[in-house]
């Protein structure tokens, strides 16, 4: 590898800080996108994606959002991580959806940051919360018939903030509403900046929690007060307190809450929490403990708000409130101490985790291993409604929509795991028959079904493609389209994907997403970059990897499979087997390989080109290098990273302490002699993620051993895509591409 010594030290270039063992290239020099290239980053930057705010009970007015990029700029990511009075600004359009005839109504005329939305019972007013300044928000009445609104009058000392609920009594004379104090806002600010600035910030092994796991602690605190829509005045519902949920019965004359117990910060949980919770009359009284505590108990509600079921021990319970009798449903009643091969399937297969209550009570619908069922609440007599098994490839992901109002019909998002299928089943109850009503390739997600069981509103649209929404009413033959959001996207020429199919070096079979470049002709060798985090298996739409499709790169989202204790090996094994297929499909250039990842996906590309020589380019955004160093160098979120080494993402299986040679095994640092590959590492200041000085350790190494590396790191950005400003955006994208360019479109580049 030849050296050039043109700049060999850290320079500011605008709002980035770019370090390179090599010459550094400032953003005006970085290679401008072609006019030709089909979609650019000012495209990126508008398209929509949809969001489904709420769906009145008769599946008639749907409240729905878009945001775009362009209108969330601006992000300050030094208070997005732990400042729970910041609200960042992503400015979403909004608008109000007849899904019958499909007329869509502006809410606002502009696009605006707001918070939650909610219908009332007969869906004659939306409550929707926007935002006045920082986190204080309004909460507007907007009433459908004169498409006029009111603001809501707060209380002395209080507001509404981002994070609020707002919901209505069940006869919509009353809207309830969680907010805070002024005085609470003063406190965590206050908080917030001895944190930050101090002048001193002392912290010690006497106190319950770690400093900043007690800041993001102030987050759950609220009270919730009950507004009357007619006259707009206020009644406090439940007090100022920290509590993680809080629920009316239908009739509005219960209401059951928890409140936070948590005596010190738990290292066995992320954001870990213990919470009771309680219930009594929504008018005042004295409360009745439900349960003293909530740790490992999964819950759900009957339609009334007066029935539960839980799961607890492996054992599905149900209950009702005011009475302390538990009713077991399922759950193996074998000794714990019998730990046999035929006991511990026997219990796995009758761990049931309640989903749902069926509309008038008598059943629950619960998962297990084998598929999704319904549980009679009294004899509990089980139906199996649709077999989904992870071990078995032939059944679909299931997931729950929900059931027509009387409770015949059960309607299922399915997928299949080896095809591109997917759509909508319902199961009928007095039949036992599951009809397929939407079949088809594309993608759909975030279903939302009224509470009357009339309408479904999904969002949806062809693979690699910005879903838009639609709407499947009664009889439920056809899915009616209700927007169209980024039409300019059809004269891209965006190119087609595939689902790829390979053995890993295990032998095992996994899937992957090829994107093909606009124009692909079949047999020509691409350049191609390999975009890698855990499994991949849908084509959802990807900016990063149309941008690369656009400008002439094959992009690959391989999966990998994973080993406790062993989690560097599943790229290598994995990817390389991903990269062995495309080219013996004739797809991939061997000579032109490139790699990248952000986060977890970061951490693998470092991970990868220290084992193998085969990628010509790496890219690591906002991926940790140095597994010790990054134990415990994220205070902003508590517990997470040494939870994720030990017990989730990382998957080393022990802490620190027990197993100090597998954390070296999977820190790239400690292998930094052997990256042969050139190597992009992409920070940001503010993450308070994957701090940029973790993956700072790599650009040093590799400098220092002569390697071809630049760090470029956003003073102003946080983890990942960089949202602080429109320059920084641009230059991350071009930034990219010009990386790629110089190492994969250059013959012979070493």
């Amino acid at each position: 590898m030849s050296r050039r010594t043109a700049c060999r030290c850290s320079v500011f270039v605008g709002p980035l800080l770019v370090a390179s063992a090599l010459a550094a290239q400032p953003a005006a020099s970085l290679r401008p996108v072609a006019a030709d290239s089909g979609l650019t980053v000012s495209d990126l930057l508008d398209v929509r994606t949809a969001s489904i705010v709420d769906l009145s009970g008769d599946g008639h007015w749907l409240f729905a959002t878009a945001s775009r990029p362009r209108t969330s700029l601006g992000v300050d990511y030094n208070r997005t991580f732990g400042d729970a009075t910041y609200a960042a600004p992503t400015k979403r359009e909004s608008w109000i959806i007849d899904t019958r005839t499909g007329e869509r109504i502006a809410l606002f005329a502009d696009a605006r940051v707001l918070g939650a939305g909610a219908w009332s019972p007969d869906a004659s007013t939306l409550a929707v919360l926007t935002q006045i300044t920082d986190d204080r928000y309004d909460v507007m009445l907007w009433d459908r018939a004169s498409r006029k609104s009111v603001a809501l009058k707060m209380p002395t000392g209080r507001y509404a903030s981002g994070s609020s609920d707002v919901r209505w009594s069940d006869d919509g004379k009353r809207l309830f509403v969680s907010l805070r104090s002024d005085t609470w806002r003063t406190n965590t600010m206050a908080e917030f900046a001895r944190l930050t600035t101090g002048p001193r910030i002392v912290q010690t092994s006497t106190e319950p929690f770690l400093a900043w796991n007690g800041m993001t602690r102030l987050a759950g605190i609220s009270s919730v007060v009950a507004f009357d829509k007619g006259t707009g005045q206020s009644e406090e519902v439940l007090p100022e307190t920290m509590r993680q949920s809080w629920m009316l019965s239908k009739d509005g004359a219960l209401v059951v809450y928890s409140e936070d117990v948590t005596k010190k910060t738990d290292y066995d949980v992320i954001g870990g929490s213990d919470q009771r919770l309680l219930s009594r009359a929504a008018a005042g009284g004295a409360p009745t403990v439900m349960f003293s505590t909530m740790k490992n108990i999964r819950l759900t509600w009957s339609k009334d708000g007066r029935r539960f079921a839980y799961l607890k021990d492996d054992k599905l319970l149900t209950g009702i409130v005011g009475d302390t009798a538990r009713h077991r449903l399922a759950g193996d009643t074998t000794p714990s101490t019998d730990t046999s091969a035929v006991a511990r399937q026997r219990r796995a297969r009758e761990r049931f985790t309640p989903v749902s209550w069926l509309p008038d009570a008598s059943a629950v619908i619960a998962t297990n291993q084998l598929g999704l069922w319904t549980i009679d609440a009294s004899s509990g007599a089980r139906t199996m409604l649709i077999a989904s098994n992870d071990s078995v490839q032939s059944t679909p992901r299931a997931q729950l929509i929900g059931t027509s109002s009387d409770g015949k019909h059960v309607f299922i998002s399915m997928q299949s795991r080896t095809t591109w299928t997917r759509g909508i089943v319902r199961f009928d109850r007095s039949t036992h028959r599951l009809d397929t009503l939407i079949a088809d390739s594309r993608q759909y997600s975030g279903f939302r079904m009224s509470e009357d069981g009339s309408t479904i509103v999904v969002a949806g649209g062809d693979g690699n493609r910005p879903p838009d929404l639609w709407a499947l009413s009664a009889p439920y033959t056809s899915l009616r389209r209700l927007t169209d959001l980024n039409p300019a996207l059809a004269q891209k020429g965006l190119g087609k994907t595939s689902l790829l199919t390979y053995l890993d070096a295990d032998g095992k079979q996994e899937f992957g997403v090829v994107h093909y470049p606009r124009g692909y002709e079949s047999g020509k060798g691409y350049p191609t970059v390999f975009i890698i985090y855990e499994d991949f298996f849908a084509d959802t739409w990807d900016s990063m990897a149309n941008y690369l499709n656009a400008n002439g790169y094959i992009v690959v989202k391989p999966s990998v499979n994973f080993d406790i204790g062993y989690p560097g090996e599943a790229w290598v094994k994995g990817v390389t087997s991903a990269a062995n297929k495309l080219i013996e499909m004739g797809i991939a250039d061997s000579t032109r390989l490139g790699v990248q990842g952000t986060s977890y996906g970061g951490f693998a590309t470092n991970l990868l080109v220290t084992q193998t020589t085969r990628f010509k380019a790496a890219v690591n955004v906002s991926g940790k290098v140095d597994m010790i160093s990054f134990y415990t160098d994220s205070p902003r979120l508590g517990v997470r990273n040494v939870h994720a080494a030990e017990k989730s993402q990382d998957r080393i299986g022990a802490t620190l302490w027990q197993a100090p040679q597998k954390y070296i095994a999977n820190s790239a640092i400690f292998y930094a002699d052997r990256i042969t590959t050139p190597l992009l590492l992409m920070t940001g200041e503010q993450d308070g993620n994957v701090p940029a000085i973790n993956t700072r350790e790599m650009y040093y190494a590799l400098r220092r051993l002569g390697k071809e590396v630049t760090w470029v790191s956003y003073a102003k950005g946080g983890h990942g895509l960089p949202l602080s400003s429109l320059d920084d955006y641009t230059d991350f994208h071009q930034r990219i591409l010009s990386w790629y360019d110089g190492h994969l479109k250059v013959k012979n580049k070493m």
